[in-house]
């Protein structure tokens, strides 16, 4: 089960950041795009996005095809790395403006992970809910986007709506949960004060994915139903995941939800 996540995760993250098939674009009779297209072809192996060289491939590129959403994008990244978030969003805007089912999904995402704007991503995702029928995975692989956007809600406080969006989305058919769904679940329920529900889904996450963190919550379950000896052992356990690299980590961010050692050890 965790190859085959581990699998799908890499070829999703792999799709979601190829250029686009230059070739598609020429037969739909677009030979705007297709010459830009073209002209950026592999310029993201050759140059590092931060280098001149790579910026100003993708501005001849625009000049040659203004409404080429793709060069808007590529742009975007560097200034989204380097903390410049007003050229990022002005970038990122007119990507949006001209292909929305292509970049809606990934402003969305960005607007959660890296800005907090949690109503801004929400509003991208429900756009993109009435342009296709699958809205997508995060440009990570980590989560579906309707998880986002579930997580999106839990951290406005709408801790109902959250657990309907998530359940809705594990019962998908061909749906392979993602690496944090369960322990998203789990901890929205917690929250509601839900134990029942909360350690069902902390039993999924164990499963398909172990994470200290999922024991720190299994640990709190058993505390309040003052089984003491188990809330120990599931700490300890956490502690020693938590040591192994077997927790919540992103390069750039803090996952929703994220403990950290200290919290754990003085739980």
């Amino acid at each position: 089960m965790k190859y085959t996540l581990l699998v799908i995760t890499a070829l999703l993250f792999s799709k979601l950041n190829a250029q686009p098939n230059c070739k598609a674009f020429k037969y739909y009779g677009d030979t705007l795009q297709y010459k830009a297209c073209e002209m950026v072809k592999g310029i993201d192996e050759k140059y590092y996005q931060f280098s001149r060289e790579f910026q100003q491939a993708y501005d001849k590129a625009i000049e040659v095809c203004p409404y080429f959403a793709y060069a808007y994008k590529e742009k975007s990244v560097a200034y989204l790395k380097s903390g410049d978030f007003l050229n990022w969003k002005i970038l990122m805007d007119k990507a949006v403006n001209y292909n929305k089912v292509d970049n809606l999904g990934y402003r969305g995402w960005c607007r959660y992970q890296f800005f907090k704007d949690y109503k801004g991503a929400i509003a991208d995702f429900q756009e993109l809910e009435t342009l296709v029928k699958d809205i997508g995975y995060s440009v990570n692989g980590d989560y579906h986007l309707q998880i986002a956007k579930a997580i999106c809600y839990s951290a406005l406080g709408e801790k109902d709506r959250a657990i309907e969006i998530i359940n809705r989305q594990l019962s998908q058919k061909d749906y392979p949960p993602g690496w944090f769904d369960y322990y998203q679940l789990g901890v929205t329920y917690f929250e509601l004060k839900d134990y029942y529900h909360s350690m069902a889904a902390f039993q999924k996450q164990a499963e398909i994915h172990p994470l200290a963190e999922n024991l720190y919550y299994i640990s709190k379950i058993y505390k309040v139903q003052d089984n003491i000896q188990q809330a120990e052992k599931s700490r300890k356990q956490a502690i020693e995941l938590y040591k192994q690299g077997k927790s919540m980590i992103d390069p750039y961010t803090h996952h929703f939800n994220k403990i950290y050692l200290s919290e754990i050890e003085k739980e």
